[in-house]
């Protein structure tokens, strides 16, 4: 088979797979012995998009579209062209085309839903991805979550957890599947909503793990610390192995200006995750509260040593070395940190 090619989609990598085209009847199977030799027309396109080179596919569709009728997949294939160009009025439009010519094209029916959701017309993607969704749901597991996101979108919550249940095998009613709800609501910005779930999953299943790790994480973003101290110590009881636990912990201490309980939360998060830089830039900075610059500059520069990147780090470095008189290289990590800082900026 011949894959097409990888489309980026809000943070997904949605794969139309040829396997898909090869069960639905949109596409033709050819072997890779002689693949090279016998394409037709539209396969060489397919393969043409695969490879990248989208002007040229581009140039074998116009001329196949001249042809009376205008062949299988050709308006589809112009949809996958214009949806990598971001053109996403063009990939509307072409899509909707090739649904006209065969009703039963379904990944073109799903790529015009997912084109739907990037133009921002959630509302007007769901009927398509809902059509698309249980033949090829196996096939294409990122067009089933661009669905869920789409009920997020409208509020259907109950029909998002359903979806994500489905895809992460898990029952619908369970209290995995409101913590997994309540989740994806905080990753797209609904907190109220978030905890909800959050809560919802602890009426059902008071123990379960990471519930009360979500309700901390809502609490910091409110700047409720001492909610959030609560949370992840309900959190450490029911989880004390969990290395990010502590580190949460360890920040809301911090932030309630709890400066002995943090050092001691984020040392025991240093020893189940030690490749992590967050405890080291915490305890950095719970240590220059604590006036002990020389140490905090020791858990600095082993955090500079694993991302040099980190303009945080860089910052807190410059007040460490400050603190211990050392004012040229706190000059200069004050210089990196900006330097790092103004580079993103200009990226965006």
């Amino acid at each position: 088979m011949i894959p097409l090619c990888f489309i980026c989609c809000a943070g997904l990598s949605l794969i139309p797979y040829a396997e898909a085209q090869r069960d639905l009847g949109s596409g033709a199977s050819v072997s890779t012995d002689s693949a090279e030799h016998s394409l037709s027309p539209t396969e060489e396109a397919q393969r043409l998009i695969s490879r990248g080179q989208l002007s040229e596919a581009e140039a074998r569709l116009s001329s196949l579209a001249t042809q009376q009728p205008e062949p299988a997949g050709v308006e589809r294939m112009r949809g996958m062209i214009h949806y990598q160009r971001n053109d996403f009025a063009g990939a509307n439009s072409a899509f909707e085309k090739a649904i006209l010519q065969d009703g039963n094209d379904l990944l073109a029916i799903q790529m015009r839903g997912v084109t739907l959701y990037r133009m921002g017309q959630s509302a007007a993607a769901i009927p398509f991805l809902e059509r698309a969704n249980s033949p090829i749901a196996s096939v294409n597991a990122d067009g089933t979550y661009v669905l869920a996101v789409c009920y997020l979108e409208v509020r259907r919550y109950d029909d998002a957890r359903r979806i994500f249940a489905q895809q992460y095998k898990i029952p619908s009613d369970s209290a995995a599947s409101y913590l997994f709800l309540g989740r994806m609501l905080l990753r797209r910005n609904y907190p109220a909503e978030s905890e909800q779930m959050a809560r919802k999953a602890l009426q059902i299943e008071p123990g379960l793990p990471l519930a009360h790790l979500l309700l901390g994480q809502l609490a910091l973003s409110r700047s409720n610390a001492a909610g959030a101290v609560v949370e992840f110590e309900a959190e450490r009881t029911i989880n004390p192995m969990d290395g990010e636990v502590y580190e949460r912990l360890g920040d809301a201490y911090l932030r309630a200006l709890r400066y002995e309980d943090a050092q001691q939360a984020l040392n025991c998060a240093l020893l189940l995750e030690p490749n992590s830089t967050g405890p080291y830039i915490l305890l950095g900075q719970v240590l220059l509260k604590r006036d002990d610059a020389l140490t905090a500059l020791n858990y600095l520069l082993r955090a500079e040593h694993m991302d040099s990147s980190n303009h945080i780090i860089h910052l807190l470095l410059g007040q460490a070395f400050h603190a211990l008189g050392r004012k040229e290289d706190a000059t200069r990590e004050y210089k990196i940190a900006e330097n790092i800082q103004n580079a993103v900026e200009n990226q965006r």
